[in-house]
């Protein structure tokens, strides 16, 4: 008797991805055809538009397909795209891949120039979870993210997850496909797209750290690149900086804490040096520490001059002298070149390099410099005059200044100086680092007579627009406000 004949498998539908308007939004449209977006009380303009684009616009509301107007056959589709390129810059977008009746992943941007891309993949192709990628509970829901990725994927199908347990070691397209519920080729595509994923050479490679990417890459330890990118500006869009988040939840924490029980040593009192004491009743440097303080107002009638930036720059982080070592005075091994400056550094790195945005300094042109401090000397780097202001005015913000510093002082990090010696704790260093230097540049400050404030955040992704190195390879870790105060500050 002959077997009954196998049925072909059942051709499922390739998951389809759509722009959703995000939750927190509403569309409206004017009748002069002016769409805006409305949210937390706030409206953002997103043009005009025809009486069909506005209609169709609305299925943002539920998801609106990108191939239904990517291809710009028509004036509608034109004006659709338009107005959800607009809505992404904004951060008023995300994204669903699923079908109808199931979403498989939301993917929300954490950049502002995020785009759903799917690169092609074959059958053949090797490809394996980044070492950088994990997955978590984020409220109610389990999300999927990396350092490296322009967006976060909210995990709503858990055949999602299983396909993801598979790729810790490297799988063929071909065997992903043999297995039940397998997602499909363009969740990979979009992981592969946000480097979540990457591919393995057809010649080799077990998919570990040096696959990955380049030296500089293979340097930084997982959870030193997710505090860099995720307590910093522009590569993640969680809220940042002083929103007091738990106001609501308990009371603000003491100034002081609580004394420790037992019996007190009382010290001798040491008086604050006031005005009129005479000159040398106290030291220096005790009065260069008791007047140190933050200024964030800055008299643009008298900006700092160029030659007080030199003097400034030179009594600070100018190199002093230069010197070669092998590994820990080993007799064989690499050798290191080192540098000594004013400011101590971890293991003698000296990882920070200076850039300088200048916005008023007499002597010198508005614009963007790198602080060479082996030759003292500043070198202008053609960055976008609206990147520029774009930095200043972030720092203002982030001053709460009445007007834009003087002079901003980014202080960037070559990260593999620090990392190619440091094992687990390369990015702790750096940021002492950068503590110890800003100490450093408020004392300076405070004796020239000029005034400084330190800035908490920073944007990785404009800096690395301005300079156009990669945001791993060299990045800022502080910023630094320098000029000629307002008499009234202080």
């Amino acid at each position: 008797m002959r077997a009954p004949a196998k049925k072909p498998p059942r051709r499922v539908a390739p998951p389809v991805i759509s722009a959703v308007a995000s939750a927190h939004i509403t569309l409206n449209t004017r009748p002069d055809g002016s769409v805006f977006a409305s949210f937390d009380g706030y409206s953002a303009e997103l043009g005009k538009y025809s009486g069909a684009a506005a209609l169709r616009a609305q299925a943002l509301s539920t998801g609106l397909p990108l191939k239904s107007f990517a291809a710009g056959r028509t004036p509608v589709d034109k004006e659709i795209d338009v107005l959800v390129r607009r809505l992404a810059r904004s951060g008023l977008l995300e994204y669903r891949l699923g079908h109808a009746d199931n979403d498989q992943v939301v993917i929300e941007p954490q950049m502002a120039d995020y785009w759903p891309q799917t690169p092609d993949l074959g059958g053949a192709e090797r490809i394996v979870l980044s070492r950088f990628a994990y997955m978590r509970r984020r409220g109610n829901e389990m999300i999927l993210e990396s350092p490296r990725a322009g967006a976060l994927f909210r995990i709503r199908d858990p055949k999602v997850a299983a396909a993801l347990a598979l790729l810790a070691t490297p799988q063929t397209i071909n065997r992903l496909r043999r297995q039940d519920g397998f997602p499909g080729v363009e969740l990979f595509a979009l992981l592969l797209d946000c480097n979540m994923l990457f591919k393995i050479d057809a010649g080799g490679g077990d998919g570990l750290r040096a696959d990955e990417g380049d030296d500089n890459l293979v340097l930084w330890d997982f959870h030193d690149l997710l505090f860099h990118t995720h307590s910093t500006e522009g590569r993640q869009a969680n809220p940042l900086g002083g929103l007091y988040p738990y106001a609501g939840e308990m009371p603000p924490p003491a100034a002081v804490r609580s004394r420790w029980p037992g019996q007190k040593i009382k010290l001798p009192e040491q008086h604050a040096p006031s005005p009129t004491a005479p000159a040398d009743a106290v030291s220096p440097f005790t009065r260069l520490m008791h007047e140190r303080h933050s200024t964030r107002g800055f008299d643009d009638s008298n900006p700092i001059t160029l030659a007080e930036l030199s003097q400034f720059l030179d009594s600070t982080v100018r190199i002093r002298s230069k010197w070669q070592s092998t590994i820990d005075q080993a007799d064989e091994g690499p050798v290191i070149d080192y540098t000594s400056r004013p400011y101590p550094a971890a293991g003698s790195s000296y990882e920070l390099e200076l850039y300088l945005t200048v916005n008023n300094c007499a002597g010198l042109k508005r614009g963007f410099y790198h602080y060479d401090a082996d030759l003292h000397a500043l070198v202008p780097i053609d960055a976008r005059p609206q990147d520029i202001e774009v930095q200043l005015n972030s720092a203002e913000f982030a001053m709460d200044a009445p007007g834009l510093p003087q002079i901003l002082i980014t202080m960037a990090a070559r990260f593999d100086r620090i990392s190619w010696k440091y094992s687990s704790i390369a990015y702790s260093l750096i940021l002492k680092d950068v503590g110890v230097l800003l100490q450093t540049l408020y004392l300076m400050a405070t004796d020239s007579g000029l005034g400084g404030c330190a800035i908490g955040s920073n944007n990785i992704d404009l800096f690395a627009k301005m300079t156009g190195i990669e945001f791993h390879v060299e990045g800022p870790v502080g910023q630094f406000a320098l000029g000629r105060g307002m008499r009234d500050e202080g």
